[in-house]
């Protein structure tokens, strides 16, 4: 159960210099721009179980500059590292966050961790790579990260060690849920040394699954791909007897990403996410219902997430990646293989086409509106971190910028919610079975 005492923003210290940021002009003598450490934004509009807030009182400290500095920017070194898997618009935080250290914050030492937190150690023989305006000048066209990633931690002793001896006072940790897992214990081990150096977490993933955002950067673009993929499994089925488009989606715990894509393509009959143990045979289940929809329609279009049906697979032992996510069964082949037993049992003759476009989406540049996004995430990130603030992550929640303690977002998982509009709008556009 959260409290309202878990979302305390922690901080090195009060400001102690004057920003050189300046907004001032004289229709606008109020500083308008620069915001007071007592702005607030509710967390939630709904009750939630989770968070103990009887008095509805709980609320996030708002993202934006400080009048005062806790860090002395000419006397300021910085450090972003990229973490985990690829999602459309890392570059594009890469180049937002150097623009704002140094071009309006004037911090003269900007670095790039090479390949995740590995660069953070050492022994892996991967020195920073010093960001330059000639650095950054393309790299937003580009998907993936120019600095490279990798999955699995660093000990935060090790960590925390080059970052002093690189004599580093800021760093900027962009991934998901494993990379703020890493930040977190950073900061942990930062504050156990009393060290003046801030950590700052810059939410990222294509499965919109780290909680109290709403959306991490990414998932637009992935939602816009995704559908295009759907378009064609949707034009593979029809114009083929029997025709059945199957297109698998990331999304280990969340379903958002095959719910949003399917809202968008309005070519889906079947979405099947983790958030649904959908039962597979007997009168109800999901081949009962494929086989009545051929039987109507002559196709049909099918979005599995690849964290869906995990009931229906067995895995012994469980298996773990480098970043200590449980490896999933390949519920795409799964289901191919169950589709092909059914219809065949049955003396049906079909055409299946199976798309895994996940590496695809993932990998491409962002679009316009995940631009826009990673842009003010990445400067508010900057805006925080010189502010002194530590431990937290920039978020949006209900339009606005907040800062969330990062050991906040770590103790919970984020899932879609299954009663809420979203889902509703893919059972009223797929009109497939409330399981």
């Amino acid at each position: 159960m959260l409290t309202p005492s878990d979302f305390e923003i922690d901080t090195l210290g009060e400001g102690r210099f004057p920003t050189p940021l300046d907004f001032d002009s004289p229709s606008h003598p109020e500083d308008a721009h620069f915001l007071s450490d007592d702005r607030r934004v509710r967390l939630s509009v709904h009750d939630d179980p989770e968070i103990h807030d009887p008095a509805g009182s709980l609320a996030l400290e708002e993202a934006g500059p400080r009048k005062q500095i806790y860090f002395d920017p000419p006397r300021t070194a910085a450090a972003m590292v990229t973490c985990g898997g690829l999602s459309p618009g890392l570059n594009n935080v890469i180049r937002s966050v150097f623009e704002e250290l140094q071009e309006n914050y004037g911090v003269p030492r900007v670095l790039g961790i090479r390949n995740g937190y590995l660069g953070l150690n050492s022994e892996s023989e991967l020195p920073p790579i010093e960001i330059t305006p000639e650095f950054v000048e393309s790299i937003d066209k580009l998907g993936g990260t120019v600095l490279g990633s990798s999955r699995g931690p660093q000990a935060p002793e090790v960590m925390a060690d080059f970052l002093e001896s690189q004599r580093i006072d800021i760093l900027f940790c962009i991934g998901g849920d494993g990379t703020q897992r890493g930040a977190n214990d950073l900061y942990r081990e930062l504050k156990r040394r009393k060290s003046s150096i801030s950590v700052v977490g810059i939410p990222k993933t294509i499965d919109n699954d780290i909680p109290f955002v709403d959306p991490t950067f990414g998932y637009a673009s992935a939602l816009e791909k995704a559908a295009e993929v759907i378009r064609g499994a949707h034009v593979e089925a029809r114009n083929a007897i029997n025709g059945i488009g199957m297109v698998k989606l990331m999304g280990r715990h969340s379903g958002a990403i095959a719910t949003g894509a399917s809202v968008v393509s309005q070519e889906v009959d079947f979405t099947l996410v983790p958030e649904i143990p959908f039962p597979l045979e007997g009168p109800g289940g999901f081949l009962e219902a494929l086989e009545n929809r051929l039987r109507r329609r002559s196709h049909a279009v099918i979005v599995v997430a690849e964290g869906a049906g995990q009931h229906l697979l067995k895995q012994n032992p469980p298996r773990q990646d480098a970043s200590g996510n449980r490896l999933l069964e390949d519920i795409g082949d799964y289901m191919q293989t169950r589709i092909k037993q059914h219809f065949e049992a049955r003396k049906i003759p079909i055409s299946m086409k199976y798309f895994d476009p996940s590496y695809f989406i993932r990998s491409v540049p962002a679009n316009t509106f995940d631009r826009l996004l990673c842009n003010q995430m990445g400067r508010l990130a900057v805006h925080a971190a010189m502010a002194g603030r530590t431990g937290m992550m920039v978020g949006l929640v209900h339009g606005s910028f907040v800062h969330v303690p990062i050991a906040a977002v770590v103790s919970r998982k984020k899932r879609m919610d299954v009663r809420g509009a979203l889902w509703r709008a893919v059972l009223e556009s797929t009109r497939q079975p409330r399981w």
